[in-house]
């Protein structure tokens, strides 16, 4: 026999037991618990959907499925854990869009940091937020015009944030720099922390998603002046866009989406993007997405990926030109 076909013969064995391999793995995955890794405190939208999710996998693969809060560095410790996690699909992480920008805003060192764009393997975008920003109403604002004139009137105004590096950061600055307007950022763990001291009225305004503060709206102990999305969300009709309020470049919207650790198996991708994307046509989870202030995205994983690019190419170029940094 040939040394040529020694070698053809060899790798067709090779290739077969990698086909065998693989839909083994289809076929049995997942045989035990899964970790569902959430970088952000207990309580926060992530958090919440990250539940919702959890209970409704589980229910569809028959094995648990364990949310595990890791919060630190705007989501970076535990987007990093997840990272250098094996890539056998028992360790996943549902991150916001935080997770694209904030290490372009905090600095961290090598062993706690992780690569945006190769570090990890897309799975599914789960959801779309618009972003809202959001009034204690001990403050008496109504409008927009309300927040500018105070913030140009020499009072000192500042915005709370669920972290240096969240879309809510980014966004706070974007708008501080189209309104001419100086505003102190004031940086939280997490979404629960900002709305809570918001609530109190500690701090005047945030920006913010519309789940954690949807409840308070109504009462008016928070009141909405404007959401950052092209149109006016269907969540929210009656909020004008910054758009409509004169602003036109004031735009972003935030998301939320699966991932596991780089070099996750293809069969394993495609077992739980299956899995949400029914998961996520469910009328009892999109009702409560909704509550959350979330859209149900979908789709396959380049979707993911695609949106992450867009967010880290933009955001890049936003943070250098207002020249933001971690407070």
């Amino acid at each position: 026999m040939t040394h040529t076909r020694r070698l053809a013969i060899a790798a067709a064995i090779s290739l077969a037991a990698a086909c065998a391999s693989g839909f083994a793995w289809a076929d049995t995955y997942p045989s035990k618990p899964i970790t569902l890794v959430v970088a952000y405190p207990a309580g926060g939208d992530t958090d919440a959907l990250a539940r919702l999710y959890a209970e409704k996998l589980s229910a569809r693969v028959g094995q648990p499925v364990v949310v595990d809060n890791r919060p630190g560095a705007s989501g970076i410790i535990g987007s990093a854990f997840v990272s250098k996690a094996a890539p056998d699909g028992y360790t996943l992480l549902l991150a916001p869009s935080t997770f694209s920008i904030a290490q372009l805003v905090l600095k961290t060192g090598s062993a706690s940091g992780y690569d945006v764009l190769n570090g990890f393997t897309p799975i599914v975008q789960t959801g779309s937020l618009p972003l809202f920003l959001v009034a204690s109403g001990a403050k008496g604002y109504t409008g927009l015009k309300d927040a500018v004139a105070a913030a140009k009137g020499g009072k000192s105004l500042s915005y709370a944030s669920p972290g240096s590096g969240s879309p809510m950061h980014i966004l706070g600055e974007m708008f501080a720099r189209a309104s001419g307007t100086s505003l102190a950022h004031v940086p939280y763990k997490g979404v629960a922390p900002a709305v809570n001291d918001v609530l109190g009225g500690h701090v005047p305004v945030t920006f913010i998603t519309l789940g954690p503060v949807a409840p308070y709206m109504p009462n008016g102990k928070m009141v909405p002046l404007a959401v950052a999305s092209k149109e006016r969300s269907p969540l929210a009709p009656k909020v004008p866009t910054f758009a409509e309020l004169g602003y036109k470049d004031v735009e972003l919207t935030a998301w939320n989406g699966l991932w596991g650790p780089r070099n996750l198996p293809p069969e394993v991708v495609k077992t739980l993007n299956g899995h949400f994307n029914e998961i996520l046509k469910m009328p009892d989870i999109v009702s409560r997405m909704a509550v959350l202030g979330t859209t149900p995205v979908g789709g396959d994983a380049d979707v993911l990926a695609k949106t992450n690019a867009a967010d880290f190419a933009r955001f890049g170029k936003v943070i250098k030109e207002l020249g933001i940094q971690a407070d």
